[in-house]
């Protein structure tokens, strides 16, 4: 069998560089394509429009849910009755996220708001648990089960488009959050802590912050 010739190596690494280059590309303009943050005015109409629409109690928390706790569309659909209710049935200030609820291979802890538990308290007033280990936001098809990821984003795909909001997707109330809180001076280090992001500068990293910088950072969404 006859050796590879320099003109033959040549074109294979240059073919390899080709194909890499373009994979980079690709993945870039993937990523630069973020969902869309919705403006004060889309938020009203997301609101206005599932208030006259069949399960809008659901539908309302469900939403403002994403937006104030800044959860991922996985998080908001593992979410379960025990989850988000003490021992005394009252909504909690913290949930904890397991591993298998969320992005990653560990837990993490979630921060609610007063303006989310005042929401939130409300859905379990109109939807009070059968069994704690039922799913918080039931779908129709199976409330014990309730949603999975795709079905999830599937919703808010529909949801988005039916209020005629270009651009946005299951992940923009998360993103909407985010913005705002970065919007309202927020550090980007206490922004990575609440959204749980792995990844910042190493300088940042060295940048402590405690419960109660992101307890008053919470407050402001």
């Amino acid at each position: 069998m006859s050796k590879n010739t320099p003109k033959k190596i040549d074109l294979e690494i240059q073919r390899k560089y080709t194909d890499r280059t373009q994979n980079t590309t690709f993945r870039r303009a993937v990523m630069s394509k973020q969902a869309k943050v919705l403006t004060a005015q889309e938020i009203r109409r997301v609101l206005d429009y599932v208030a006259t629409r069949p399960h809008a109690a659901r539908n309302r928390a469900m939403f403002l849910t994403m937006l104030y706790a800044m959860l991922r569309v996985k998080e908001c659909a593992a979410l379960r009755y025990s989850d988000v209710l003490d021992a005394q049935g009252r909504i909690k200030t913290e949930i904890y996220l397991i591993a298998e609820q969320t992005k990653g291979s560990e837990g993490n802890t979630v921060f609610v708001s007063e303006r989310l538990r005042k929401e939130l308290h409300a859905y379990v007033e109109a939807m009070p648990p059968q069994a704690l280990s039922d799913k918080f936001f039931y779908s129709q098809k199976d409330r014990a089960r309730g949603w999975n990821s795709n079905t999830l984003c599937q919703h808010f795909h529909h949801l988005f488009r039916n209020c005629a909001i270009s651009g946005a997707s299951s992940h923009s109330p998360r993103r909407t959050g985010i913005t705002n809180l970065a919007d309202k001076g927020v550090s980007v280090r206490v922004l990575q802590s609440i959204a749980r992001h792995a990844n910042l500068s190493t300088t940042q990293c060295y940048i402590d912050v405690n419960d109660a910088m992101k307890r008053k950072a919470i407050e402001l969404v």
